[in-house]
């Protein structure tokens, strides 16, 4: 096979997502400031910077001000600002809501807005690129690029036009090697290669298995008397049990779009729960059905979300390279939101990559970054929800209690941060107990109005990915699907995606799993969830996978 071409660049920035455009605007700020060259690309997996990006969203403006202090006037897409907060307990049929006086800080979204968060990363790749920005969107980093040291010196892109059993088609084009002084990685929750990192250079011993979720996000257009533009709503409890993390959010936005969404903790016990089923099923609830009834549901993806907050949180820094937002895990969980902590990380991992670039060093760990951190106002914020989720191991009711405590109680006392710290020992694929031990749960068949299936909801999120390629959804052993998770788990993975990307075929006895990776909306739930730890998530041909529009 031909030698790879090659580029050069002072830092390369894997992911086209808010923490690695903040750090390439950052770094051109910092160049431009101190009238400095300085070459910065960034590598986008999606279509376009934007495409794969689905969140809440709530953004706390606070980083981006930071970064581009003037962007209202820039027409920085935070049009809808937060007018109402209600966080409601459910019930089956009843809601109970929580008095203003006693919702945490942590909730209060006054000064926020409701955003699509594709929509301002859209908008950041336009100010990257006014800056002299080199974006490529369309090609994912595949793989980590070391020196004879074992020093990160950049990334190769994968390459194109293989067809499904990985031969070279008329249309095969060889990767690109991308090397650079320092390379920042921001794929985003389980990022393929931040994985690798994490791995190779023990950079989570010591803490905490890392925690997650799976989002599952609708958004409808509502008639105007039902717009209610700025309310944001949370729940908990139904149609979850007490002893399984999640709960959802109801955001109305501007033009009478209406954002809802699902969050279940990744480390749920039961192999029979559907997170796509229990979204749907929760919408049904008279206290959120009454928002979406004579609306249009007009958009629909998945995202996983890495959310075990500090006591989680890997070392950042690598020689040759760093990890930033959601890439290493500083979403705040208590505050549900991630996207002003992708956006700070970025800015001071850009911080520190430009001082070491300036004093003509490179290769080395960027140890400046971790410094700036613990030394920063997210460090802060991070600290105070130090214990969030793993008080919902003790179930929802002592959650709830705890969590006043801490997010509402002690601020009230001048105590920044709990005075004890709550560990986690099992990672979330460990928690999944044989399906013998739980009851077979069956869910109602979807009415296509309210409540829908998986296909007709991939459809609206325009997922593609060329059929003639191989699958980006690879395993260690093609035998344990059916030997170990349909024997002993009762195959969750056919219930755990929430794209219809996995199902078992063929008669009793006879099963194989059939992986249709064509559906695959890129959420890493597979990757993380699967209890055998067999099924690896690698990135497929350039632009594959969703492209969401407004989410």
């Amino acid at each position: 096979m031909s030698e790879r071409e090659f580029m050069e660049y002072d830092v390369v920035i894997v992911g086209a997502g808010p923490g690695g455009l903040a750090a390439a605007i950052r770094l051109k700020q910092l160049a431009t400031e101190q009238n400095r060259e300085l070459s910065v690309c960034v590598l986008e997996k999606g279509s376009e910077p934007g495409a794969h990006i689905l969140s809440g969203a709530i953004m706390d403006p606070r980083a981006l001000t930071e970064l581009i202090p003037d962007w209202k006037e820039k027409g920085a897409p935070l049009n809808q600002p937060v007018t109402r907060d209600q966080i409601l307990f459910l019930s089956e049929k009843s809601a109970t809501a929580t008095p203003q006086f006693f919702i945490p800080d942590s909730l209060h979204n006054q000064g926020n807005y409701i955003v699509s968060l594709g929509n301002v990363v859209r908008w950041l790749a336009q100010q990257a690129e006014a800056l002299g920005v080199e974006i490529f969107p369309g090609f994912a980093a595949a793989e980590v690029l070391y020196d004879d040291n074992g020093v990160v010196r950049g990334v190769a892109t994968g390459d194109m036009g293989l067809d499904k059993h990985g031969n070279p088609t008329d249309q095969f084009q060889r990767g690109m090697e991308l090397l650079a002084k320092y390379t920042i990685f921001a794929e985003g929750s389980r990022g393929q290669l931040g994985r690798q990192l994490i791995e190779r250079f023990k950079l989570d011993e010591g803490r905490d298995p890392q925690s997650y979720g799976i989002g599952i996000k609708e958004l409808w257009q509502v008639p105007a008397e039902k717009a209610q533009p700025g309310l944001v709503v949370h729940t908990a409890g139904w149609p979850l049990a007490s002893d399984t993390y999640g709960g959802s959010f109801l955001y109305h936005m501007e033009d009478g779009k209406v954002a809802v969404g699902f969050v279940l903790g990744l480390d749920y016990k039961n192999p029979w729960l559907s997170p796509f089923e229990e979204f749907q099923r929760f919408k049904t609830h008279p206290a959120i059905r009454q928002h979406l009834e004579g609306g249009k549901r007009v958009g629909y993806g998945a995202r996983a979300i890495t959310a075990g907050g500090l006591l989680s949180l890997p070392k950042t820094v690598f020689p040759g390279g760093a990890l930033i937002g959601c890439e290493a895990g500083f979403l705040n969980a208590s505050r549900i939101k991630g996207s002003h902590a992708a956006l700070k990380t970025g800015m001071l991992a850009a911080d520190a990559a430009f001082a070491a670039i300036a004093e003509g060093r490179a290769h080395d760990e960027l140890s400046a970054y971790p410094a700036a951190f613990e030394q920063s106002w997210l460090h802060e914020e991070l600290s105070a929800s130090k214990n969030f989720k793993q008080w919902f191991k003790k179930g929802l009711w002592i959650a709830t209690f705890m969590n006043g405590i801490e997010q509402w109680l002690l601020p009230r006392l001048g105590i920044k941060t709990p005075p004890w710290t709550i560990r986690r020992r099992t990672p979330d694929h460990a928690s999944l107990e044989p399906a013998s031990k739980h009851e077979k749960i069956v869910y109602p068949k979807p009415d296509g109005v309210l409540t829908f299936d998986r296909l007709s909801s991939v459809f609206l999120s325009s997922t593609h990915h060329d059929e003639d390629q191989p699958s980006h959804l690879t395993l260690k052993n093609a035998e344990i699907p059916v030997s170990v998770n349909l024997a002993q788990y009762a195959g969750p993975e056919a219930r755990y995606c929430p794209a219809a990307v996995y199902e078992f075929v063929g008669e009793s006895g006879s099963e194989r799993l059939q992986i249709n990776f064509a559906n695959c909306v890129h959420c890493k739930t597979c990757d993380i969830k699967d209890p055998t730890q067999n099924i690896v998530w690698v990135a497929p041909q350039g632009g594959g996978g969703p492209n969401y529009a407004g989410m």
